[in-house]
């Protein structure tokens, strides 16, 4: 007679012999020292000493979902993407959400930018799109992403966040005025993953089959209402339940309510950028929708959760220099220096063979390179040259580039980015910080004096600078935090 444990698998070593033993230690002897024979005992504790890989230094804390990207308009005119190239067509996708400063075990309800980073598995390779749930960010210029990012991570003295970190850098850096009136507003803390726009943020060109090119900006609205959290609400539900919103995208999923994003972008001729009244490729700044209106493209929707959530949100990788033709980067400073920098995260923390994970690897095509060996190398080039070019029949080149070359002039140099006719540090904080009703204005105020009043006493420099370039942006804005953030400084 079968016994049921006769009909499951037998449990394995890494090399697939059989385990006769998974409950007991092999020792020398009944309550003997344990023997160095013991291959599954060494071969457990050595994989569970090496199951955490290093953490992403920003984007830690992350969830992730498949799903299916449809095409909604004929978008031709403007790129030879091909899966662009037809209405109705679908795209399978991978889009990590995550907070930007959090470690992996932080909580997801805290007032911090959010990664939206969508992975598509296109014939032609991944295209992989590296945003954020805002439409602007905190510099402009990538050799300063270091610098920002040590201010928002603990000090290295205090082993904590501290104030004075942060409003030192942002009070010395103006261009950051724009996206902390963002951050510190009503939309600074989504309510989930689910109630909050995504934002491609940079710049990027599109290029036709005509060889004419466009400056585009991605824009995807949430079907789901976009919904937030008060401080209040955030702080109760960041101790109540650290995992919100990862729990609440899976389950959401789980029971078929598949979260949606209608996809717009706007789309500059190449020709307007010259003259364009704000630098189109400063990523502090936003294209006015009455210059630039957005105009739907597609339909995203997450519809299949990870099974493994180390395998396939961990180890997920996401670049901006992952291309397909038709589509290619900007002269956007950050996005010029994030096109190595993310890749050789991955390469750090992951490993160099970290796009052969299921995960990472293209769905609907083959990646035919000469890279072989390394860390994660699965062999699956067998015996093919490794080296081009070759007369055995290896993958060789198009001679057709990505994208459209972009004509340059002058000499080198560490050079501040071209000013345009409106550019400044403040005119869009100042726009931002007008359009709130009083409510709204109220809100923005407190959530900024409750964190600028925690700088040291005998800072008062830290927190003149802060206060003054709110109030360059409007002279009301800044009017109101000085008179609350002296308030507050006096009841400590």
């Amino acid at each position: 007679m079968t016994t049921q444990d006769e009909l499951r698998p037998t449990l394995t070593t890494e090399a697939g012999a059989p385990v006769a033993d998974n409950q007991n230690t092999e020792t020398a002897g009944v309550g003997g020292p344990a023997l160095i024979q013991d291959q599954q005992l060494f071969e457990k504790l050595a994989h569970f000493n090496r199951e955490r890989i290093p953490e992403r230094v920003v984007h830690a804390r992350g969830a992730g979902a498949y799903g299916t990207f449809t095409v909604t308009a004929d978008v031709t005119a403007y790129t030879r993407a091909a899966f662009l190239s037809e209405v109705g067509k679908q795209t399978e996708t991978f889009l990590r959400f995550s907070t930007v400063a959090g470690n992996l075990g932080a909580a997801d309800a805290v007032r911090d930018p959010r990664g939206f980073a969508l992975k598509f598995y296109t014939e032609e390779g991944n295209y992989d799109l590296v945003g954020n749930n805002t439409p602007v960010f905190f510099i402009k210029d990538a050799g300063k992403f270091p610098d920002f990012i040590h201010t928002q991570k603990r000090d290295p003295y205090t082993g904590s966040q501290e104030a004075d970190n942060v409003w030192d850098f942002w009070g010395l850096s103006p261009e950051s005025t724009h996206q902390v009136t963002w951050l510190f507003g009503d939309r600074g803390i989504p309510a989930s993953y689910r109630h909050m726009n995504g934002y491609g943020s940079h710049t990027y060109q599109w290029q036709n089959e005509a060889g004419e090119y466009f400056w585009v900006k991605y824009h995807f609205k949430t079907d789901q209402g976009v919904r937030s959290l008060t401080q209040a609400e955030a702080n109760r539900l960041a101790g109540e339940d650290p995992d919100s919103h990862q729990r609440d995208l899976r389950e959401a999923i789980e029971r078929g309510e598949f979260p949606a994003w209608t996809v717009q972008v706007q789309i500059m001729p190449a020709a307007d950028a010259a003259a364009y009244r704000f630098n189109p490729f400063d990523l502090t700044k936003v294209w006015p929708h009455a210059d630039y209106p957005p105009i739907e493209i597609g339909r995203l929707e997450l519809n299949r959760n990870p099974d493994n959530v180390f395998a396939e949100v961990e180890q997920s990788i996401f670049s901006p220099a992952h291309f397909v033709p038709g589509i290619g980067p900007s002269p956007d400073k950050m996005l010029q220096g994030r096109l190595f920098a993310y890749a050789d995260a991955h390469r750090y923390r992951v490993g160099v063979n970290a796009d052969h994970l299921p995960v990472n690897r293209p769905h609907a095509t083959e990646a035919l390179t000469n890279h072989r060996d390394g860390h994660l190398y699965d062999g699956r080039h067998g015996r093919r040259k490794n080296y081009e070019p070759n007369s055995f029949g290896g993958p060789v080149q198009t001679g057709r580039p990505l994208w459209a070359p972009l004509p340059v002039d002058g000499a080198t140099g560490t050079h501040e980015a071209p000013s345009h006719a409106e550019d400044n540090d403040f005119v869009q904080a100042g726009d931002l910080y007008r359009l709130m009703g009083e409510d709204e204005k109220q809100r923005l105020v407190d959530n900024l004096s409750g964190f600028i009043a925690k700088v040291s006493a005998d800072r008062e420099d830290i927190v003149e600078r802060a206060v003054g370039n709110f109030r360059k942006a409007d002279a009301d804005f800044g009017q109101r935090l000085e008179t609350a953030v002296r308030e507050l400084r006096k009841q400590r």
